[in-house]
């Protein structure tokens, strides 16, 4: 969970500098599970550029952890001219120094097709 809360720390502060803190050189991010992967810091550093200066609200629970493979549920509420909330798991495979190498994420909306993108 400490993970976790630095990932929402650099998220909300637009810390593109901790990616490499929290990734894996070569990480794979994937924003569904049948999206194909952002890998490496620059690609995950471009993604995260899409929510710069949003403001959000996170609450975080851990559902399971085996070895270096953790389940965390997610709640994110985007404020603004457009509120929108959405509850997630993250899958996420820990390396060996504690950074992540591969995370995986299943976001869903409320009234909304399952899936990460809009559209």
């Amino acid at each position: 969970m400490r993970w976790v809360a630095d990932y929402e720390r650099a998220w909300r502060e637009g810390d593109l500098d901790a990616v490499a803190r929290l990734f894996a050189e070569d990480a794979r991010y994937r924003r569904s599970p049948y999206e194909e992967s952002e890998v490496g810091h620059a690609r995950i550093r471009g993604f995260w550029r899409e929510d710069e200066g949003s403001t959000f609200t996170v609450t975080a629970e851990p559902v399971a952890v085996e070895g270096p493979v953790a389940v965390v549920r997610l709640e994110v509420r985007y404020g603004g001219a457009e509120p929108q909330e959405y509850r997630d798991l993250w899958v996420l495979r820990f390396a060996a120094d504690g950074r992540v190498e591969d995370f995986e994420e299943w976001a869903y909306w409320p009234g909304s097709p399952y899936t990460a993108r809009a559209g």
